[in-house]
């Protein structure tokens, strides 16, 4: 079993910044691909980046691209969404996700494991 915590999200004004983290726990995930979803209300939850933690290999949806970053810390088992330039359309619950098989998916009923979501919002 893994678990996901996810912490940092916020209410912000359009152009700002938020570092979301995700503490993962449990089992050894190193072979696992860790992702990032959003669901705003009304709408499907979307997929937002990943990463692979074995090899830092990452994928991004066009709409976050170039402004988006996903990264992973070893040592304090935590992946990261850094959000930069950030825009109303942004506002979303976020959540992180866990994937046991080794090719980056952006399907969310692909991914095994969720932590509870995390509010960001974006101010026009």
């Amino acid at each position: 079993q893994v678990q996901l915590v996810e912490s940092g999200g916020g209410l912000v004004q359009t152009g700002g910044s938020l570092r979301l983290s995700c503490a993962v726990s449990g089992r050894t995930f190193s072979s696992y691909v860790m992702g990032w979803f959003r669901q705003a209300p009304g709408k499907e939850r979307e997929f937002v980046a990943a990463i692979r933690w074995s090899d830092s290999s990452t994928l991004y949806s066009d709409s976050v691209k170039g402004r988006f970053t996903i990264s992973r810390d070893n040592t304090k088992g935590t992946v990261y969404l850094q959000m930069n330039g950030l825009k109303p359309e942004d506002t979303a619950d976020y959540y992180c996700a866990a994937d046991r098989t080794f090719l980056i998916i952006i399907s969310p009923e692909k991914y095994d494991y969720w932590g509870q979501g995390t509010q960001v919002t974006v101010s026009s």
